[in-house]
């Protein structure tokens, strides 16, 4: 055999093992769902939002912050003094995000930022791609959401996570 010959074959086996390697190989199994729970009650929809707002009006921040129970239904809505009257659509929109999905809205923004197969995320009906979105979690079930808008996306995630982590 010629070394040219010798050479693609070496190269069809190699081809065939890696082949046969990656097929054998299994997909990730996916992060485990949290289950939806009861839904979240007023007194507990004020504690998150008493955290939420805290967490805004100490950074000077004008925001819209919307809780939602655990069937995507509203419980509470503010706006901070001077927010942008669009902030109330997109706070509820990462609230309704993150309630759907079971996941915060960040996930979608980052998916997004990668660009490629991450922008089929877009395609999602709901799926809000901006930070500030974060599903309400007590004793291991989804009881709510929390969505924030008004400042920049940082800004937004911190004042939802200040505001999900007061019903822990």
């Amino acid at each position: 055999m010629r070394t040219q010959d010798k050479t693609l074959v070496a190269s069809i086996v190699a081809a065939v093992i890696l082949t046969a390697t990656a097929s054998a190989q299994q997909a990730p199994s996916p992060p485990p769902i949290t289950p939806y729970g009861a839904p979240l009650g007023l007194e507990a929809a004020k504690k998150v939002m008493a955290a939420a707002e805290a967490e805004a009006v100490k950074n000077n921040w004008a925001m819209a912050i919307v809780i939602l129970d655990s069937t995507g239904h509203m419980v509470m809505l503010h706006k901070l003094d001077n927010t942008q009257y669009g902030s109330l659509m997109a706070a509820e929109d990462k609230a309704h995000s993150a309630i759907n999905y079971r996941r915060p809205s960040k996930v979608f923004e980052d998916l997004v930022a990668q660009g490629g197969m991450g922008l089929r995320s877009l395609a999602l009906r709901g799926a809000s791609p901006l930070e500030g979105g974060i599903p309400i979690n007590v004793d291991g079930k989804i009881v709510g959401a929390i969505g924030v808008s008004g400042g920049t996306s940082v800004q937004d995630g911190q004042v939802a996570k200040a505001g999900a982590d007061a019903a822990k």
